[in-house]
């Protein structure tokens, strides 16, 4: 089953930069990119850093693709496919994010319970 657990409100996240919530027990990255006008949520852990540091990442554009750097060794993920550009083998997972009234929600998926 699916709902939208709100985050944060959207003037918490400064324009471009990332933040990191705690979503079930998971570590869930989000940016303002405002260059799209878009919000955008992805996994935080890093699969080639092995680290929760995307969200400290630097938002950006390759190819007119917003993505964001790791800062670890620097791969750019896709923030719309969760694709590493450099090493596709590598990928994160992506969430769906909202604005809803000034509020950021992503959407969770929760079991449902026999």
């Amino acid at each position: 089953m699916n709902h939208w657990q709100t985050i944060c409100d959207v003037s918490d996240i400064a324009p471009n930069v990332g933040v990191c919530a705690l979503i079930n027990g998971r570590q869930v990255a989000i940016f303002n990119y405002q260059r799209a006008g878009a919000l955008y949520a992805i996994s935080n852990y890093d699969p080639i850093g092995k680290a929760q540091v995307l969200s400290r990442g630097i938002v950006g554009c390759i190819g007119g693709e917003p993505c964001v750097s790791s800062p670890l060794y620097k791969q750019h993920f896709n923030l719309k496919t969760g694709l590493c550009i450099e090493e596709p083998e590598f990928s994160v997972k992506t969430y769906p994010v909202r604005l809803l009234d000034g509020a950021v929600q992503i959407q969770v998926t929760e079991a449902v319970a026999a």
